[in-house]
């Protein structure tokens, strides 16, 4: 019971170490969603396209400001860093639900994908030595065909509400003082 009073305490009236504390939280889940994208394309075979891959470079770049962040709180950088940095993740985190949100209405065929995004590729060869001419003559999937639909949600979709999430949590601790 005491925990949840502390948590609900921390919630009502923030203190200086919220900021690095939530910081960090954050910069975890945001790796923790990248790392799922990996793995279910490493281990679960998923090949992403082009858009897919684009949709990750948040979720790098937003971890490691988080990190920063949390580590500006450490070293005692004055307040107005701290919230700038948690800031820029966040509006990065609105930039990958907007990009996420443009790759779902692809996949829903509501409008035209980027030119890059090519047709369905063949798997790479497992011969060591056409791995390289595998690589240059393979292209990745369309981006209009979605992988997997959980739920009715692709993998798009999904990073849709999951990046709304974690913009809401890092905006909403960006403006909080410290």
């Amino acid at each position: 019971m005491s925990n949840e009073n502390s948590l609900l305490d921390s919630l009502k009236s923030p203190t200086s170490n919220d900021h690095k504390e939530v910081s960090f939280y954050l910069a975890i889940a945001m790796a923790i969603v990248v790392g799922s994208a990996l793995a279910f394309e490493h281990i679960g075979g998923y090949i992403p396209c082009a858009l897919c891959l684009e949709q990750r470079t948040p979720y790098y770049v937003g971890a490691p400001i988080l990190v920063l962040a949390a580590l500006s709180k450490i070293i005692t950088v004055p307040a107005i860093i701290t919230r700038l940095l948690i800031l820029i993740a966040g509006l990065i985190m609105l930039y990958g639900m907007g990009l996420a949100a443009f790759h779902s209405g692809v996949e829903w065929l509501w409008w035209p994908g980027p030119e890059s995004c090519g047709a369905a590729a063949d798997g790479l060869s497992g011969n060591a030595g056409d791995l390289l001419a595998d690589l240059n003559a393979k292209r990745p999937p369309s981006c209009d065909k979605a992988a997997l639909r959980v739920f009715g949600l692709s993998f798009a979709g999904w990073n849709v509400f999951t990046s709304a999430v974690l913009a809401f949590f890092t905006l909403r601790l960006a403006v909080r003082k410290a």
